[in-house]
């Protein structure tokens, strides 16, 4: 991490609408119900290892609701696993998602607590044995063993600030959750 302080002359604008996020908790405290929010991708196989998904809509606040605009993301596998590699492999995108995730929250809580982000700088690696992906030892799991998370933040506060900063943004994470903790996955045919 990286500490720098200066004396704060203007307001804080880490482009994070704060008094708006705070609103929304308000109102979704009188109606718990519309908190419940449901995420979707639609994925297409391609060819091979190539695979194609798309989001545009989910469902929230008590409606489906539609992104403003949609993307689509291709996931393949590298030559080394005798693919095409035509984009990052599933599991790359787990370790965007949790980048993304927790350096949101950096932002929001930054803004919150009225500290100025100048650069944040996250690089996130996650390792595994893939023995067990390719069948070769069922003693082997098939997904992560460890992942890693370091961050250089330039901002005007103080390494303990900094610190409390990514800590909070870790308790809030939805994918930092979803990766350290147990979730009921169902996959079935229509």
């Amino acid at each position: 991490m990286t500490t720098t302080i200066h004396a704060i002359d203007h307001a804080v604008d880490n482009g994070v609408n704060v008094a708006a996020l705070l609103g929304a908790r308000e109102a979704l405290a009188q109606a718990p119900e519309a908190a419940r929010f449901t995420w979707q991708a639609r994925c297409d196989w391609v060819n091979g290892t190539h695979s194609r998904s798309t989001i545009d809509t989910f469902h929230g606040l008590g409606d489906t609701q539609c992104h403003r605009q949609r993307t689509t993301f291709d996931t393949d596998h590298p030559e080394v696993f005798a693919s095409e590699d035509h984009g990052p492999t599933p599991v790359e995108y787990v370790l965007v998602g949790l980048a993304g995730c927790l350096t949101a929250g950096i932002a929001a809580v930054a803004q919150h607590r009225g500290i100025q982000l100048r650069s944040v700088k996250a690089c996130v690696e996650g390792s595994m044995d893939i023995q067990g992906i390719l069948g070769m030892d069922s003693e082997v799991r098939n997904g992560f063993d460890a992942v890693r998370v370091s961050y250089e933040i330039d901002a005007d506060a103080s390494r303990e600030e900094i610190a409390a900063l990514v800590a909070q943004s870790q308790k809030r994470s939805a994918v930092f959750d979803l990766l350290t903790n147990p979730t009921d996955v169902a996959v079935t045919l229509a």
